[in-house]
């Protein structure tokens, strides 16, 4: 039986309690609850070594742990604050609170016995006091995700003394010392550190450098090239300002490399294709922007890779052959995007990666029929290329494919029925600016998957399906520039997400009727229908349903009209993110409530015009205007009165596009002490 907690302690953790509240939005864990909740000092629980998140030597009685993160903390902490007063502390968490951006007080020097120190995203400001550096004893300082500024001293004098620690994470956080005992370094994200990288304390035991997203710039410190990291199995410089020739055969003498990342820096990789040293086993390579020219030869002897993006790397030709035999049983993500390759020197059925989930060859020059993906695919984007020929049939039989780009090439013939039943998974389906003709097939089943639908720039026929209203998730639809014919799809207008619409330049006709109820169409953002050849008005009530165009914020979104729809998609542990955005340009409003004038050097708007058998309907531009072509013939109502009045209304649509991007994805990269 260990002995009770001291009185005095007890008091103390009471007292720290008492001054800070409780508050559910304070901690952004999801099992986040108030471990302090159970703290009294009557009954059984008295003892305040019981209470939950406090942890006492099993000898003395000494509170020598208290773990509070996620625990719902709301206040402020000062330099008066009773927490100082546990002098016997060894680790101290405090993660995932909200301590309402106060400083972190410099009584944390009573502290002076701890181990292990976990501020992080616990709303910390400020500077970091000089008298963290007392710590002497620190093994692991966490202090991300805070907004903590460095002034005078400098981090680099906070930590010269901290030669025990081991675990440091400082993400947006300055630092330059050395730490001879350190394993693990990641300041990523820091696009105001600048300076130059030092130089690593000879024998250093750094397994993982992560300078990500920082300004460094320079030549890169010889202490990275010259092999005196041998323990290095994590290496991210990306994004930074390096120069200098890099010999990326010295890197690769690094035996437990497991993760290089190089991207976006301003380095000449030397492709030397005679390296004859045993070489890491890498699983993750990122080289985007590196000016290879070439692919580098060492892949041919990496047998373990997991995710190899080669962007913008002014790779051209065909893909070699030997290239196809790399990492077969291992390679999940493959991204060539951005260079200028023309085939594949082998030509292969099915591409041999029997793992590949995600492959992006977008923006090449390649040409020929669509590379079949293994059965494991669900991210296959290659537009902006020139392949040609029909989708093939396999392409049905994907039962895990989320993602399917492929515009901007020629590709032609009918759109395949499958691509939207309940079997299918998919959730975007871009084809835009491709050969494809015929009618858009009426299979849009219950249970259908898609949420982005880009058919624009085609030759299809016939109707609007109505079995789009069962694509429930749908948020984008561009049919733009076609030949589709049939009148205005009200039935649409059930869809709960749907954002976009796009039916310009086709051959949609007939009178648009009022909307049946008020709920119609209730998050769309813009929808253009110009070029078609409607006719009579179009109702108000569709202004008065369409809330989610109202723009409360100025004069700057009267400007730029945008709708954007993002969401991750996740398969097996890899999360992509999916981008579409468009964006209308104003090119002659003026009026109230914007400053700029009209043409009669009035900035008061004309008076709103009534609609025959309606009440008056004012024009407010604190709404998104929609864009409704005046080619089209149709007569706006109210608001085509106030336009053609002032002769100065006129919206365009500036630019369509669209923007796919993968912006993380969790594989197994084994960040050691993750």
């Amino acid at each position: 039986m260990h002995p009770l907690c001291h009185d005095e302690e007890s008091h103390a953790l009471l007292q720290f309690k008492q001054s800070l509240a409780i508050d559910e939005s304070a901690s952004s864990d999801p099992s986040a609850y108030p471990k302090v909740a159970s703290w009294k000092v009557d009954g059984e629980s008295r003892d305040c070594c019981s209470w939950d998140g406090v942890d006492c030597d099993r000898d003395s009685g000494h509170v020598i742990g208290l773990d509070l993160s996620s625990s719902c903390l709301y206040g402020s902490i000062d330099s008066n604050s009773s927490l100082f007063h546990l002098v016997h502390l060894r680790r101290l968490n405090l993660a995932d609170n909200n301590f309402n951006n106060s400083e972190i007080p410099s009584e944390i020097r009573n502290l002076s016995r701890l181990l292990d120190l976990d501020l992080s995203f616990s709303s910390f400001s400020g500077q970091i006091p000089a008298e963290i550096l007392e710590l002497s004893k620190l093994v692991s300082l966490d202090l991300e995700g805070n907004s903590l500024k460095l002034q005078k001293p400098g981090l680099q004098h906070l930590v010269e003394s901290l030669t025990n620690l081991e675990l440091l994470h400082l993400n947006r956080v300055d630092i330059s010392a050395k730490l001879p005992n350190l394993h693990f370094l990641s300041i990523r994200y820091n696009p105001y550190l600048t300076g130059y990288l030092p130089e690593f304390h000879r024998g250093s035991n750094l397994e993982l450098l992560l300078l990500e997203g920082t300004s460094f710039s320079g030549h890169l410190p010889e202490s990275i090239g010259n092999l005196k990291l041998q323990n290095l199995e994590q290496l991210d410089l990306a994004f930074n300002f390096f120069n200098g020739t890099l010999d990326l055969n010295l890197l690769l003498k690094f035996r437990n490399l497991g993760t290089l990342q190089l991207s976006g820096i301003n380095l000449s990789l030397l492709n030397n294709q005679n390296a004859t040293f045993p070489q890491p086993k890498l699983k993750l390579l990122i080289l985007i922007g590196c000016n290879l020219g070439e692919f580098p030869s060492f892949l041919r002897y990496q047998n373990h890779l997991e995710l190899l993006e080669l962007n913008d790397d002014k790779l051209e030709g065909h893909i070699p052959k030997w290239f196809m035999n790399m990492s077969t049983m291992t390679l999940e993500l493959l991204s060539l995007a951005g260079n200028f390759l023309t085939g594949f020197e082998q030509f292969f059925d099915i591409l041999p990666w029997n793992k590949l989930r995600s492959l992006n060859l977008h923006s090449n020059k390649l040409h020929g029929s669509l590379p079949t993906p293994p059965p494991a695919i669900f991210d296959y984007r290659v537009s902006n290329n020139q392949f040609t020929g029909e989708i093939p049939k396999v392409f049905c039989n994907l039962a895990s494919l989320s993602v399917l780009e492929l515009s901007n090439n020629n590709l032609s013939g009918k759109l395949p029925p499958c691509l939207g039943n309940r079997r299918s998974a998919i959730s975007v389906l871009n084809l835009g600016n491709n050969n494809f003709s015929g009618d858009i097939p009426e299979t849009f089943t219950s249970g259908c998957s898609l949420r982005v639908v880009d058919f624009s720039q085609n030759k299809l026929e016939g109707k609007i399906p109505r079995s789009l209203a069962n694509c429930t998730k749908l948020e984008i639809l561009n049919l733009e520039q076609n030949k589709i014919n049939g009148v205005f799809p009200s039935w649409l207008g059930i869809l709960p997400d749907l954002r976009v619409l796009v039916l310009r330049s086709n051959r949609l006709h007939g009178v648009i009727g009022k909307p049946k109820n008020n709920v119609e169409f209730p998050r769309v953002q813009i929808v253009d229908l110009s070029n078609n050849s409607f006719k009579g008005n179009l109702p108000l009530e569709y202004f008065r349903n369409w809330t989610a165009m109202k723009n409360v914020h100025g004069e700057h979104f009267l400007h730029y009209m945008q709708a954007n729809t993002s969401f991750q998609i996740s398969h097996f542990g890899m999360m992509h993110e999916y981008e579409y955005s468009m964006t209308m340009t104003n090119k002659g409003l003026c009026g109230k409530p914007l400053s700029r004038k009209c043409g009669n050097g009035e900035d008061s708007l004309p008076a709103a015009k009534r609609d025959e058998g309606s009440a008056a309907y004012p024009l407010e531009f604190g709404w998104k205007v929609v864009v409704i072509g005046y080619a089209s013939g149709l007569v706006i109502g109210v608001i085509l009165g106030c336009v053609m009045d002032t002769r100065k209304y006129e919206w365009l649509v500036n630019n369509y596009f669209v923007r796919l991007q993968r912006k993380g994805q969790n594989l197994k990269t084994h960040l050691h002490r993750s």
